[in-house]
């Protein structure tokens, strides 16, 4: 069996997605004796849901785990619940979409809890030295779009899935610290290199599936 790590384009103001690249990275590597696969799906709330489904479908996984940027973050952040809500707070997906307090599923369930053993993950990504919490809220963008709709997608199978939001590289930090006023004084966002990106997105699939990799 395969296990599939998806990841977003860039949208916004950023130029690069670290969670694509870290997709990218993943994709052909072994982890916890299966082969991952990684792939890319659109900052849009009508496609993304759809092409997460063709992926499950196709490769019947293992284990899902999604990811996604959160620029001011400072650690990986294990998200624990999705919200039934669409709500871009003045950042529209990436076809112009702009839900204002939107239902992702009108006859959904108002919440689901997600099934990667959260604590458990954020543990071994510590024990690894990979900067890393729990997180109780994954926002109301396309990131919690996303693994509402993958959970609500394996219910009822043996399938675990969850999301890791990942902050900002070094290189974003400091393109962003670049426009500011960091020269003078002024803050520079937190970041976090991509191969920590990798190594904590293993260490959740080594964690879902019950694996370590000494």
């Amino acid at each position: 069996m395969t296990l599939l790590c998806t990841g977003y384009e860039p949208f916004g103001d950023h130029e690069t997605n670290p969670s694509q690249e870290t997709a990218a990275a993943l994709d052909g590597r072994t982890v916890a004796g299966h082969e991952v696969v990684g792939e890319t799906l659109p900052v849009a709330f009508d496609r993304a849901g759809e092409e997460l489904a063709a992926l499950v479908d196709e490769h019947d996984p293992a284990a899902v785990v999604a990811t996604g940027l959160a620029a001011g973050r400072s650690a990986v952040c294990v998200e624990r619940v999705a919200i039934n809500v669409a709500d871009t707070v003045g950042v529209p997906d990436n076809d112009g979409a702009d839900p204002v307090d939107e239902a992702l599923d009108p006859d959904g369930a108002d919440a689901r809890l997600s099934t990667l053993p959260v604590r458990e993950t954020v543990e071994a990504c510590l024990d690894a030295g990979v900067p890393a919490r729990v997180s109780n809220t994954a926002g109301t963008h396309l990131c919690n779009g996303i693994l509402y709709r993958a959970l609500a997608l394996l219910e009822g199978t043996d399938t675990p899935a969850g999301f890791l939001h990942l902050p900002a590289t070094p290189a974003q930090a400091a393109a962003a610290a670049r426009d500011g006023e960091a020269a003078r004084g002024g803050s520079v966002r937190a970041s976090l290199p991509r191969e920590l990106d990798e190594r904590a997105v293993e260490l959740a699939f080594e964690t879902a599936l019950g694996v370590t990799d000494d």
